[in-house]
């Protein structure tokens, strides 16, 4: 289905590139704004599918993106934000991924634009409810943590660690070279032990790896 866009990005030209991209792939940009300030009036009047934001963004070029869709978060948690960034502005990167449960978020490193069949994709699966985290931006999170998920096994926090660089059951496996069985069961317990919900595996996956990026 053809997604509503509002756009945020201080950049004329990216802006303009987002914009023909997204109109390529059916998608409709309905409105598209160059300061941080603007965000939040655009996103209430026009109720986007999606809101798409840089972090650096004036008026100060820091994080007033990130920060604006932290605060809309906050408002409307079930609002799909997928944040760009040409780096990782780690502490508003954790609220961000930790509002609205993990759902309907995403962030990006800008350079996974020029994937266009793959950053389209992501678009989309934010759009739907889903999380996209880049794994790099993954990686850099990890370098905070502190202390391991004390309750974990050493297996299962190697098995964690994969599951939150997106990768499949399949290709855990084929990292650890175990079967995908093994995997399973380890996956099984992670939840068991995070004390996670009984919801959807896909949910499941997306509230262990934010405890794990949170510990």
């Amino acid at each position: 289905m053809p997604l509503r866009v509002v756009l945020a990005e201080d950049s004329l030209l990216l802006r303009e590139g987002l914009i023909g991209l997204l109109s390529r792939f059916g998608h409709e940009v309905v409105d598209a704004v160059g300061e941080a300030g603007a965000i939040a009036a655009a996103v209430r009047a026009a109720e986007p599918d999606l809101l798409i934001t840089d972090v650096r963004m004036p008026p100060s070029n820091t994080d007033d993106g990130l920060r604006a869709a932290v605060e809309l978060r906050q408002e409307r948690p079930e609002l799909p934000v997928l944040v760009l960034s040409q780096y990782v502005e780690q502490s508003y990167a954790v609220r961000l991924l930790d509002s609205g449960g993990g759902l309907a978020v995403g962030y990006l490193l800008k350079d996974r634009v020029g994937a266009i069949a793959d950053f389209v994709q992501a678009v989309e699966r934010v759009a739907e409810g889903g999380t996209v985290v880049d794994p790099e931006v993954v990686r850099q999170l990890l370098r905070r943590r502190r202390d391991p998920l004390e309750r974990l096994s050493a297996r299962e926090r190697e098995v964690l660690a994969l599951m939150a660089e997106g990768r499949s059951n399949a290709a855990v496996a084929k990292q650890l070279f175990v079967t995908e069985a093994a995997v399973n069961k380890h996956v099984r317990s992670i939840f068991a032990k995070l004390d996670l919900p009984q919801d959807t595996e896909d949910h499941r996956r997306v509230l262990a790896v934010l405890a794990y990026l949170r510990a």
